[in-house]
């Protein structure tokens, strides 16, 4: 009887020591899983720059371990996060972002990595054989713009074209493809559904393998330049530091690979 009882205290106090460990494991399992979490870093990008991000990112992976959680989206759709609800550690951006984040409270730091600009694309080959803005007049002509209402490039466009004194001949040629987004203006030309349009100069070297971008004189008032933006909010202010740093060594370089140059 008595080496019953034994047997089940051992068999009671083996139970008691595996459920502990158990917890134990568990709890440290929690913590990792916590741990990893806070070192993840939230990056809400503009819709223009998700692949010199990407690549930004995973080279600061590689050398850190501190991942990203990425948003991507038009900056306009992006900046309320930042303003009411204090949402993500970096912001990638463009003038004139920059300044409403400023006014939002919300800027700790921020690097220049280089410039978007309105280039002229057309079909790969150039059939049409366009060779400047004042081309897109042509009757029966297919031009796509991305919108001024959305699109600072869109602003930049039409400014220039009234500028120039052509913008209702080539807004004959646009009809009703005004797009939000400069992906859709590289799609139209990789499905030739259109002849030429007028996007950002990183977006077009994304489509490098189905447009081509026809050399011109830069004639726009204005230069716009790229930011990456670190939220004073943030809390993961390490890690967005060293991000900051790291992105002070390489962003640039990145950046002009992907095409946001002059």
């Amino acid at each position: 009887m008595e080496n019953r009882h034994t047997f089940i205290s051992k068999a009671v106090s083996l139970l008691l020591l595996i459920c502990v460990f158990g917890l134990v494991v568990a709890a440290g399992c929690s913590k990792k899983e916590t741990d990893d979490k806070q070192k993840e870093l939230v990056v809400l990008c503009g819709s223009s720059f998700p692949n010199p991000v990407e690549e930004l990112c995973s080279q600061f992976t590689v050398q850190t371990g501190i991942k990203f959680a990425t948003t991507v989206a038009g900056s306009e759709n992006l900046l309320p996060l930042i303003k009411v609800g204090h949402q993500g550690d970096i912001f990638v951006t463009h003038d004139p972002y920059l300044d409403y984040v400023a006014d939002a409270n919300a800027l700790a730091e921020h690097i220049q990595v280089g410039f978007v600009a309105p280039v002229l694309a057309v079909q790969k080959g150039n059939p049409k054989g366009i060779t400047g803005m004042d081309d897109l007049t042509r009757p029966g002509l297919k031009v796509a713009l991305s919108d001024p209402e959305y699109s600072t490039c869109g602003q930049m466009v039409f400014q220039l074209l009234e500028k120039k004194g052509i913008k209702d001949a080539v807004m004959k040629n646009v009809e009703n493809r005004l797009t939000k987004g400069h992906s859709n203006l590289g799609t139209f030309l990789k499905t030739k559904a259109v002849d030429a349009v007028i996007m950002w100069n990183g977006v077009a070297n994304a489509f490098g393998d189905s447009l081509e971008v026809v050399p011109t004189a830069y004639e726009y008032d204005k230069e716009i330049r790229v930011h990456v933006i670190g939220l004073s909010y943030s809390k993961q202010m390490d890690s967005l530091k060293q991000f900051i740093e790291f992105t002070k060594m390489r962003g640039s370089a990145i950046f002009a690979k992907h095409g946001y140059v002059k």
